[in-house]
């Protein structure tokens, strides 16, 4: 009972633990990066089920051991009143016996005074010359008596202490004796029941031994897959600017004005010195701008990003540019099962007007319009940072390169730089860096499954992007209906497509490994 409470507390401060410190995020939080993050949630995921094990030892103990002591300690105690009763019966029938015993000696014992007095009232009637013979027979008659009735309490007597000897002698050889036999027997099996339980509380702990093995070797796992190195350069790439470090300052000689004449020093002073400010507040305003201790640049944020460091600025665009490249393909999907409605409709004209679907395909092909024309400005500047990247060793000015950027665009920098020639207008150009960039940080493991789903009719599926699937069959859910009439399904073979909703009953499952978000 008391292992079973433990194991209770035990369990539910285990799962108390995991979900403190489970990430609660919206779907829109990324994945985590950091080995030493993923390693710590898979500890947690190791800790619930650790913890559900404990779970499972708890409703053994309660119902194997402490549901089953709990009914064997009230049999245990209906027999042991039994038998307490019985012993209880036995003393009051020997009590019973002794009394009557003892009754029949208390008149045995008087009667035998009765009649020495009337014997001894005899004799002196017998002694005395004086007395009648009327009065001698009478003494005689009453000491007869006397006798005679002192004889059967005698007898009576030696009936009743003889029957009270027996009953004596039965109730402590074989009535007590059998009485406690019977409580002896009752607590051996009290004590083997108990065996019993403890046997059950270890046999359920060893079950779960194999289970909680498993979580503590994931946890070590987890705990081996921590990757110092590359946690920390991680954040180095997450926090490079791409700035280059500044250059060193000019020699600015101050001698020069001892040695030159009158009419040369007035021209070469005003060149030098309007050089020598430019020097000075491209260097100095640049200074504390380009690193960690410096202070961050005070301003509002930008729609291309310019504000942020060229590094920076590429991950924010190729960020932007991976979501408008996803909702254009959400639009292109619903564009692609409003035509198929809209083929539907037209063909069996008493399932709808296809006419109803012309505001929503016009709206959507909008939405399509406007995402491209997203996606290709995001793109521009996408290139005009890498362009900027690929050549600034050389800092070159070209005049065929400005013309591709819009005239009046601040600096990619912002208030990074304020040396409007360090500004390269690059023309959009693929480089490797960006690719491996992407690689270094994609994840190329299928969508999780958020449920799954039985098809309620077949569909042919013959259109690009579509699944076929067999009346019954059972698929994945990987992507919920987003309000065209398509969801997402996926084969256990790894083969994805869409498939109508109508067509499939959805079960999700909310607390399912794939529908699992960190932070």
């Amino acid at each position: 009972m008391i292992f079973g409470g433990v194991s209770g507390i035990y369990f539910k401060n285990k799962i108390n633990l995991v979900k403190k410190y489970c990430p609660k995020r919206s779907s829109k939080d990324e994945e985590p990066r950091f080995t030493s993050c993923i390693a710590f949630f898979n500890i947690l995921n190791e800790l619930n089920d650790y913890a559900g094990q404990r779970e499972v030892v708890a409703e053994e103990m309660a119902h194997r051991v402490y549901g089953e002591l709990m009914r064997y300690a009230h049999d245990l105690k209906t027999e042991r009143k039994m038998h307490l009763q019985e012993g209880r019966k036995a003393q009051q029938y020997l009590d019973m016996c002794w009394k009557q015993m003892d009754n029949s000696k208390k008149k045995f014992e008087r009667e035998c005074r009765e009649a020495e007095k009337a014997q001894q009232s005899y004799e002196r009637l017998d002694n005395d010359t004086n007395a009648t013979k009327a009065d001698v027979e009478k003494a005689k008659q009453q000491l007869n008596l006397r006798t005679h009735m002192a004889d059967e309490n005698k007898n009576e007597y030696a009936a009743q202490l003889q029957n009270f000897n027996g009953e004596q002698h039965k109730h402590y050889y074989v009535v007590i004796p059998q009485i406690y036999k019977q409580l002896q027997e009752m607590d051996e099996r009290r004590t083997i029941k108990l065996s019993e339980c403890y046997r059950g509380f270890a046999d359920s702990e060893r079950k779960v031994i194999p289970i909680i093995s498993k979580c503590l070797e994931g946890m070590i796992l987890a705990a081996k897959s921590v990757d110092e190195r590359r946690d920390s350069q991680m954040v180095v790439d997450s926090f490079k600017s791409g700035f280059e470090p500044p250059g060193d300052f000019p020699f600015e000689d101050y001698s020069q004005h001892i040695y030159r004449t009158i009419s040369d020093g007035t021209i070469s002073a005003s060149k030098q010195e309007s050089g020598k400010v430019d020097a000075k507040t491209t260097v100095g305003k640049a200074k504390g701008k380009l690193w960690l201790f410096g202070k961050k640049p005070k301003g509002p944020a930008l729609e291309d990003f310019s504000h942020l460091p060229p590094e920076q600025r590429r991950k924010k665009l190729q960020q932007r540019i991976d979501e408008l490249n996803r909702e254009l393909q959400k639009e292109s999907d619903q564009k692609e099962a409003l035509n198929k409605m809209k083929d539907v409709y037209e063909k069996n004209p008493q399932m709808g007007d296809p006419g109803s679907l012309q505001p929503k395909l016009a709206e959507t092909m909008n939405n399509i319009d406007r995402l491209r024309m997203e996606i290709h400005k995001n793109e521009a500047w996408l290139s005009e940072v890498e362009g900027k990247t690929g050549g600034r060793g050389d800092r070159r000015h070209s005049s065929d390169i400005n013309h591709l950027v819009t005239q009046g665009r601040e600096s990619p920098e912002g208030s990074y730089t304020d040396d409007a020639n360090q500004e390269v207008r690059g023309p959009p150009q693929q480089h490797g860096h960006h690719n491996e960039f992407d690689d270094e940080f994609e994840d190329d493991d299928p969508l999780p499954a958020i449920g799954h789903c039985k098809a309620i009719y077949p569909f042919d599926g013959h259109n690009e992007g579509t699944l076929a699937m067999k009346e019954g069959e059972v698929l994945y859910i990987i992507e919920e209906d987003k309000g065209d009439g398509w969801t997402r399904a996926r084969r256990q073979n790894g083969e994805e497509g869409y498939v109508p909703t109508s067509y499939i009953d959805v079960t999700l499952e909310k607390n399912s490994k794939g529908a699992v978000t960190y932070i």
